[in-house]
């Protein structure tokens, strides 16, 4: 499966983003996604998950409560909403498909997008 991920820009702290996840090649109702991010220096890390028929979504302590992951397997499409973004969210975020259970673990995901910046300004 080929992901594209788009949506990413410059925003202001306290303000919000939608990321989108384009899927193309096989089916992406049968894969899980995963939302992971990358700052300058640091690890990639886990953000949010959802399986494959999105009754199931985990979140990183950090995100909870303010991003929230969602698909539309009609559309061959999963977002990630980011509402009062911070600073410290600045980052390449990347989709990943895999299997039909998304976990938090980067090595476990198969299939990944180019990713799309975000930066947050304070």
């Amino acid at each position: 499966v080929h992901l594209v991920e788009s949506g990413g820009g410059l925003v202001q702290a306290g303000g919000s983003l939608r990321l989108s996840c384009a899927a193309s090649g096989r089916a992406f109702s049968n894969y899980a996604m995963g939302w992971f991010r990358q700052a300058p220096g640091k690890e990639r890390e886990f953000v949010a998950g959802i399986n494959w028929s999105g009754r199931s979504t985990e979140y990183a302590d950090s995100v909870k409560g303010r991003f929230t992951i969602s698909r539309d397997n009609a559309k061959n499409a999963g977002y990630l909403q980011m509402n009062s973004l911070k600073p410290e969210d600045t980052a390449a975020y990347y989709c990943a498909a895999r299997g039909i259970v998304a976990v938090t673990a980067s090595n476990e995901y198969p299939y990944w997008g180019q990713g799309t910046q975000v930066t947050v300004s304070s």
